[in-house]
């Protein structure tokens, strides 16, 4: 008879519950709900006022994201606005008791400016209806009641610019554009005093030493190479400037444009270019500037910021930490922090009393223990290049054939940056490893990565796409039946050449405001992309002298060579691409027997922004993904 210690058994049980329910390999993520990773934010875009003394802010209201404003010490909100059709894109304190912000209708990306008083009265639309948008120049915060904007209302090409009254909505021109700016730049006492202008090819630099003399042509560089003016220098005679003229990555220089030239290197990386800025008003000089190796870093020229930087490291030192925003005295300060697995928070720092306050949790109902980590990667292309980008895999999964997301940027023109992804926490969340690439034509790591995208698309941008994918299958970390595409605006382009050119590759392929037709594209651009055409016929292609080539990398020319199911998204007031060519290709996809599923939606634009939108699109994607890719390789 065998006697049995019933306490032995119950402890070795419990410890190999324990074991097993520790381990990472064994453990299961808590699955969180698609709408909270894509609903808007409980708060979020906070502004300080000139005086420190408000702060606005975006919420919800109907589901639209609407302006509140609040008393600092104080805790009742109040809300300026109620929209419902559509929620507000940005906005700007222009003095210590006034709001600016921007609106577009149903996404046509036509934004109008209203202004508003902190208190809630005096709502005025600043810019009236039309097919046309307004953007500010300049707030003016130092002139009472006046603001500089710019707008396409009497051309559509051009942007011409307006003082504006923001009590009355009444506009003065106060530049013409004559059909080559594009984009202009105020000093520090709100004079027009510089502009940037383009042929298409050549970038020129006008200046001019007061607002009642005419404009003069100073600098001209081809599109290779970038003097980009940012800001006048405190006393107004000289212009900061980010350029990459006779080096590779762009840097932070002084420049003279009486006589043409660069008179100091204020900040250069040696690997990366810079990326932003701070200018003090007060102490009349830079303070800092950023760039982005694999994640966001500082390089401060005052120490009184760096040791602010420091204090606020040492109370929340698990977060990245973004300047936000500074009264007029730059002694109160709004911070911005964040990390790979939290969208973050926002914080307001009084310098003098040492206080950092927070202000808000942005999305409180995420707890980043429940997040992946984002992790930077490199592989080589096949032609030699290091390829950088980001690899994130979900929580408590052996990193061994998994099923895998590759999520091209847009653009093609900018970059992915270390930080939260909702897209990316989305599908980690799922089971997926997730790869960004910055393939060859992304910003940031110097003139000759930028140039070498050029004229590459659909060709070596692709290849750097699929050498990320071949990379991660040799890694062992992809299952190679079980991988997926998926992209938005040209990363949704990219989704749809990589079923044409490597269709072998993927289980199926997901976009979103993919360009499709590269042709079609060129040939109907914007009206506003106008001036830069001969551009873009140097870095897309020229329709006149290399139609087969862009007729070649066009998903809509090549769908027979298409042979896994695809999902198509778009908004009905998408500027870019065309609906009606686009269901066009999608019946010619469905005669080819393709497997095609098509999401249309009417009040938005080139990227859905309204939030029922966003979570019915995630819906259906992951429906779409359960669907397809696990019914390969099992």
């Amino acid at each position: 008879m065998i006697k049995l210690n019933i306490k032995k058994i119950i402890t070795r049980l419990l410890l190999i519950f324990l074991l097993f329910s520790c381990s990472p390999a064994e453990k299961e993520a808590p699955r969180i709900s698609t709408r909270d990773f894509f609903r808007n934010p409980e708060q979020t875009s906070f502004k300080l006022s000139p005086n420190g003394e408000y702060i606005s802010f975006l919420k919800p209201y109907q589901n639209r994201m609407n302006l509140f404003v609040m008393r600092m010490g104080e805790k009742d909100t109040i809300q300026l606005t109620s929209f419902e059709d559509r929620g507000i894109e940005m906005h700007f304190w222009v003095s210590d008791s006034n709001v600016v912000f921007a609106k577009d209708k149903d996404g046509d990306e036509n934004y109008k400016l209203f202004s508003v008083n902190y208190d809630a009265t005096g709502l005025t639309q600043l810019t009236p209806d039309g097919n046309y948008s307004a953007l500010v120049i300049d707030p003016l915060i130092d002139v009472d009641d006046r603001i500089i904007i710019r707008t396409n209302e009497r051309d559509s090409r051009v942007y011409d610019v307006y003082r504006v009254d923001i009590n009355n909505g009444y506009r003065k021109m106060i530049a013409k554009n004559p059909g080559n700016i594009s984009s202009w730049l105020t000093d520090h006492k709100g004079k027009l005093r510089a502009a940037v202008t383009t042929d298409g090819v050549n970038t020129g630099i006008l200046y001019r030493d007061t607002e009642e003399e005419d404009f003069r042509i100073v600098k001209v560089t081809d599109f290779k190479e970038m003097l980009y003016p940012v800001a006048f220098t405190f006393d107004n005679k000289f212009l900061y400037a980010i350029s990459n003229v006779n080096r590779d990555r762009s840097a932070l220089v002084k420049y003279d444009p009486i006589e043409n030239k660069e008179i100091e290197e204020i900040f250069e990386h040696y690997e990366v270019d810079l990326e932003y800025a701070y200018l003090s008003r007060k102490k009349q000089k830079i303070t800092a500037v950023t760039y982005q190796d694999y994640k966001r870093e500082y390089e401060f020229l005052d120490d009184e910021w760096y040791e602010i930087y420091k204090k606020i490291k040492t109370i929340v030192p698990d977060r990245e930490i973004w300047f936000a925003g500074m009264n007029r005295n730059e002694d109160k300060f709004l911070i911005r922090t964040y990390n790979d697995r939290s969208i973050g928070e926002y914080y307001y720092y009084d310098h003098y009393s040492d206080e950092l306050t927070k202000l808000a949790d942005i999305s409180p109902w995420l707890n980043e223990n429940d997040l992946a980590h984002m992790k930077p990667v490199s592989y080589k292309s096949r032609d030699g290049l290091t390829i950088h980008g980001y690899l994130t895999l979900p929580l408590y999964k052996t990193p061994k054939n998994l099923p895998a997301i590759i999520f091209p940027h847009g653009g093609p023109w900018t970059r992915d940056k270390w930080g939260f992804d909702n897209v990316v926490q989305f599908f980690a969340n799922r089971g997926y490893a997730v790869l960004q690439m910055n393939y060859r034509g992304s910003t940031g790591y110097g003139k000759e990565f930028m140039l070498a995208g050029y004229k590459e698309l659909g060709n070596k941008i692709q290849d750097d796409i699929t050498d990320g994918v071949d990379w991660l299958i040799r890694q062992e970390i992809a299952h190679p039946q079980k991988i997926s595409v998926f992209g938005i605006s040209f990363g949704g382009y990219c989704a749809l050449q990589g079923l044409v050119k490597t269709p072998e590759l993927y289980c199926c392929g997901i976009s979103n405001g993919g360009l499709n037709n590269i042709l079609y594209f060129i040939e109907s651009m914007p009206s506003e992309w106008e001036p830069y055409r001969e551009m873009l016929y140097e870095m897309f292609g020229n329709p006149l002298t290399e139609r087969q080539e862009l007729i070649e990398i066009s998903p809509y020319f090549n769908l027979e060579k298409i042979k896994s199911p695809v999902f198509i998204a778009q908004g009905k007031n998408d500027k870019l691409i065309d609906v009606p060519s686009t269901e066009i290709m999608i019946r010619k996809m469905k005669k080819l027997g393709i497997e095609v599923e098509y999401m249309l939606k009417e009040n938005e634009g080139h990227l859905f922004k309204n939030e029922e939108n966003i979570i019915e699109f995630y819906e259906h994607v992951e429906k779409f993904l359960n669907k397809h890719i696990t019914r390969r390789g099992r």
